[in-house]
């Protein structure tokens, strides 16, 4: 009887110990954290923040890390209260009353507008006009799914027509509006979604950030090189979307993250000062939700 334990015991401690427990990669979330945690002050403007829980190298797709930060310069504008959740909500009260819901995580297959339950709950928060931002991959949507997603971000990245790659450029030239308040040029190391799909005759949107690669020659200006706009909706609230945010070390840059930090407080109709929102950030807070990562298996 004895042995015959000790041999289950073994057996339970060899399958835990087997390749399919190994390779599970849990999320990692940083100290400081807490996770769905509700504004006490209903006059509040709530934020949420969506993280996508997976990673890859370090700096690269930091989702949580990203939001974590951004969600501490959001909190220097007063009357605003950042919620985070990782992948998607599991308290229902997390979208109740938002005033602004922000993506940060992967396109494609991987978006929550590809299932059902899902996309419901987003075209329920366009629908009562709560703002919604996509960065980076956010505006990636299943091609079937173009149409309603551009109604609600103005533009969408379509598979088989818009493009992608990474390259260094520096930001100069900003159009006049809220976003761009106070926003310094700043040059950065990125990955864009590009030649995206505009809604009919660029109704509703303002182009706001436009890039090509300095390598490609007679590279022109044009629509198809927009990464950034703001959105405002015909039925009624604001979007806000940026293509880029592939490298964390992009917010050293005050320019970008003052760009970023409008972008979200605009889309939850939070008045924008002449100077633009505050956005102290320490090299040491920069790093303070990557660091201790553990490394991509």
């Amino acid at each position: 009887m004895h042995s015959r334990f000790v041999h289950v015991s073994v057996l339970l401690v060899l399958v835990m110990a087997s390749p399919l427990f190994a390779n599970e990669k849990k999320p990692f979330l940083p100290k400081g954290i807490a996770l769905e945690e509700q504004p006490a002050n209903g006059k509040l403007k709530k934020i949420v923040f969506i993280a996508g829980s997976n990673y890859y190298k370090p700096g690269e797709h930091e989702y949580i890390g990203g939001c974590a930060v951004l969600m501490d310069l959001v909190k220097q504008t007063p009357g605003v209260f950042p919620v985070l959740a990782l992948d998607w909500p599991t308290n229902p009260k997390t979208f109740e009353s938002a005033a602004a819901v922000v993506f940060f995580l992967d396109g494609g297959a991987k978006h929550p507008a590809s299932r059902d339950a899902k996309l419901a709950q987003i075209a329920k928060l366009a629908e009562a006009g709560a703002g919604l931002v996509m960065l980076h991959q956010g505006v990636d949507v299943d091609k079937k799914l173009g149409a309603r997603a551009q109604g609600w971000m103005g533009a969408v990245w379509e598979k088989g027509y818009s493009q992608r790659a990474h390259w260094i450029y520096e930001f100069n030239d900003f159009p006049k509006h809220p976003i761009t308040r106070g926003v310094k040029k700043f040059k950065i190391d990125d990955g864009y979604l590009f030649k995206l799909r505009f809604a009919p005759a660029m109704k509703g949107v303002t182009p706001l950030l436009r890039t090509v690669n300095p390598k490609t020659p007679n590279a022109k200006i044009d629509d198809a090189s927009i990464v950034a706009w703001a959105f405002e909706r015909e039925a009624g609230g604001r979007s806000f979307a940026f293509t880029g945010g592939h490298l964390h070390a992009s917010l050293a840059e005050e320019g970008y993250r003052r760009f970023l930090v409008n972008g979200i407080l605009w889309s939850a109709n939070v008045e924008i000062p002449a100077a633009g929102a505050p956005v102290a950030l320490t090299p040491e807070a920069l790093n303070r939700y990557i660091e201790n990562r553990p490394l991509p298996r």
